[in-house]
């Protein structure tokens, strides 16, 4: 068998595996759109050598940047959002046993002060009604304040790498209590669920730590920066250290598929930008900032966005590199033909003959498009290119 036919069979089968998503910090939060750690481990074994240098441009929730450290690589995230760069950087950064012991402590005394007669003048310190909005109904009042009382009280907690990791416990269960739910839980289980949640993130930390080889422990290995992927190569490390990627394993944005990326839906489907007050990030942007273009949109701007952001790509990478991505298509007659004249404007050759490529049902999807029965964007496919 040749090699990249191996390599094929094993990418194909980790591509089409449906299991829910486990183990180490893959699910510190349910990141819109996210691939399978178990392809993105299959990609970074069968198109690498450790030590190399992984890329993931459009790295939403880090599933890339954790592989690649468990597999041994070098790794550099990149997202044009900052809520998936403190989520990545909450899924990959080590901490000592004593600080772990301190999460965990924190997290069951902050718990406790939960309650319906918490005193609103201790919150005014986190108070944001513009990030925050469509909290203050009726409905999910009581949330809002159970996350305003954690927000306050991380205040006490001793160090910076301890408090983002309790940030990201309480983004968790705020999804959970919020984003896309009918009704919002009660207090009693929302204090339930943050002990839970909590006690399986520090649970994941460490087994991630314990997985990751101890060469790959070294500054530098890690590098995630906010970055838009037309730029990507004027970034760290490529610009300042002239490194080049060995292979790049990613899911850019999909043409004609609306995904919402930096909003929840809560309370009869009203937006709100909650995640970006709880994880203490920036957004002032529309939906099309972090898409190549608004879903009404008309003509070709999303394709000539993503050429400039392959072709910045490409300058970050070695003659010959892989490059492993998972695409959906809104219209896939009309789109995929389009994307696959970027690739090649941008430099890169298909690895692959078109009866080989990789498909696969989409799992779990959220998107207005799960409404519509079976179309397009019910497949996702697997490209894999070489650059030149």
């Amino acid at each position: 068998m040749e090699p990249l036919t191996a390599s094929l069979k094993q990418l194909r089968a980790a591509a089409c595996d449906s299991n829910p998503v486990l183990g180490l910090t893959h699910n510190f939060y349910r990141y819109p759109a996210r691939f399978s750690p178990r392809f993105a481990a299959a990609a970074i074994r069968e198109f690498s050598d450790p030590g190399d240098l992984v890329l993931d441009p459009f790295m939403g929730g880090g599933t890339t940047v954790v592989e690649s450290l468990v597999a041994g690589r070098r790794v550099v995230g990149a997202d044009i959002n900052s809520l998936a760069v403190f989520i990545a950087r909450a899924k990959t950064t080590p901490m000592r046993a004593s600080e772990l012991h301190s999460v965990s402590e924190s997290i069951r005394l902050i718990s406790a002060l939960i309650n319906y007669r918490y005193p609103r003048e201790r919150l005014l310190s986190v108070a944001d009604e513009t990030r925050a909005r469509n909290l203050s109904v009726p409905a999910v009042r009581a949330i809002k304040k159970a996350i305003a009382v954690c927000l306050t009280n991380l205040e006490n907690v001793p160090t910076v790498r301890c408090r983002s990791l309790l940030r990201c416990v309480v983004l968790r269960v705020a999804q959970w209590a919020l984003d896309g739910r009918s009704e919002p839980p009660s207090l009693h289980e929302f204090r339930r669920r943050l002990v839970v949640y909590g006690d399986e993130m520090v649970v994941g930390l460490k087994e991630f730590i314990q997985a990751i080889p101890q060469s790959r422990l070294a500054v530098g290995d890690r590098t995630i920066v906010e970055a838009d992927a037309r730029l990507i190569h004027e970034s760290q490390p490529f610009s300042r250290c002239g490194l080049n990627a060995d292979l790049v394993v990613t899911s850019p944005p999909y043409p004609g598929v609306h995904v919402l990326y930096r909003r929840w839906q809560v309370n009869g489907r009203r937006e709100s930008p909650a995640p970006y007050w709880i994880a203490d990030c920036s957004d002032g942007h529309f939906a099309s900032f972090y898409t190549f273009g608004d879903r009404e949109q008309k003509g070709l701007g999303y394709f000539d966005a993503s050429l400039d952001a392959l072709r910045s790509i490409r300058r970050a990478m070695k003659p010959g590199a892989y490059f492993i991505q998972l695409v959906v298509f809104g219209n896939r007659d009309t789109h995929l033909p389009l994307y696959l004249r970027n690739m090649e404007r941008a430099g890169f050759k298909e690895a692959v003959t078109p009866a080989r490529r990789i498909w696969r049902d989409v799992p779990n999807r959220r998107w207005p498009a799960s409404l519509k029965g079976r179309t397009s964007s019910c497949r996702e496919v697997v490209l894999i290119h070489r650059s030149g």
